[in-house]
């Protein structure tokens, strides 16, 4: 499922910043990241579909506002907690809460339900998360860190509904992309330009360029195009599979050591992703509905908790 391999590229993030040990700060990193994924896919659109970017009308220029300040606020937000709080507990409060705010996001803006697996998935997932990053929880956690934690998660949720609209709205996906990621890099651009000098050394330009190809522009398009057989919620709990990955490169890359919790931690999300990603068995006999990528019409509905137009 390429909401899965999003979930994956963006999992390879923590770690390559561990290993690349770039001198410049993470906000700088950040914006370096999102500019160059979005200059990576506007030249592809201009080389393959140039006449994309005319498809972006005015029907959706609000939810490309939502997504292109989401994405800028996610990454002041969630660095900067970072250096307040630390990455491991900043990681845990932005991913425990993504998959609750974009559900009622969902709930709120698309008038998606939530059924019983969502939830259950979600609090199995939830629960991993907050085992996973239990180990380094028993220090104290700086108030204002854990508040732009929840800042982020709340973006992200915020992000994954505007994408979810723009999927029903004839937009092409590459051209939108490129305009949220752009316009989200220019409002850290004043941190980029200033750090220059230490994102052009070679270990930070090879972590850019990592994190701009592979976990930006790669990852971005597979969440959006993943966006079109799944709602917006079951995404957020799919999406939940990065600190999983980052978890498990720490251990395998980085000498990192799992401990029982975090064992448990990851079965308990590997579960509750599972619950979230097998689809519902539809009952026979139900005929077509359509579907305009906000709402199902008909008899026929989009199932909630994967999303499978049945």
């Amino acid at each position: 499922m390429l909401v899965l391999v999003a979930g994956v590229l963006w999992g390879t993030v923590g770690p390559a910043q561990v290993l690349a040990e770039s001198a410049a700060s993470p906000v700088a990193v950040g914006g370096a990241r999102i500019s160059s994924g979005g200059l990576i896919l506007a030249a592809l659109v201009l080389v393959t579909r140039r006449r994309a970017f005319l498809a972006l009308t005015r029907r959706t220029w609000g939810p490309l506002l939502a997504a292109a300040a989401a994405t800028g606020t996610f990454q002041a937000a969630f660095f900067t907690s970072v250096n307040l709080t630390g990455a491991a507990i900043a990681t845990a409060v932005v991913f425990g809460l993504a998959p609750v705010s974009t559900g009622l996001c969902e709930r709120i803006v698309l008038g998606t339900g939530l059924s019983r697996r969502w939830w259950a998935g979600t609090a199995c997932a939830i629960g991993g998360v907050a085992l996973l990053m239990a180990p380094a929880s028993a220090g104290g956690a700086d108030p204002a860190g854990i508040a732009l934690s929840l800042v982020a998660g709340t973006c992200f949720g915020v992000y994954t509904v505007s994408a979810k609209v723009l999927t029903g709205r004839a937009a092409g996906m590459a051209a939108a992309v490129s305009v949220t990621l752009l316009a989200g890099g220019a409002v850290l651009l004043p941190w980029t330009l200033s750090e220059l000098p230490a994102l052009a050394a070679p270990r930070s330009a090879v972590l850019v360029a990592w994190l701009g190809i592979a976990a930006t522009a790669a990852a971005y398009m597979c969440f959006v195009t993943g966006l079109e057989r799944v709602t917006a919620a079951a995404a957020g709990t799919l999406s939940l599979v990065e600190p999983l990955v980052a978890a498990g490169l720490a251990v395998l890359l980085l000498g990192e050591r799992m401990s029982a919790p975090v064992a448990a931690g990851a079965l308990l999300l590997l579960g509750g992703l599972f619950v979230v990603s097998v689809p519902a068995r539809s009952p026979r006999g139900r005929r077509a509905a359509r579907y305009d990528g906000a709402h199902a019409t008909g008899a026929v509905k989009v199932e909630a908790t994967t999303g499978e137009r049945t």
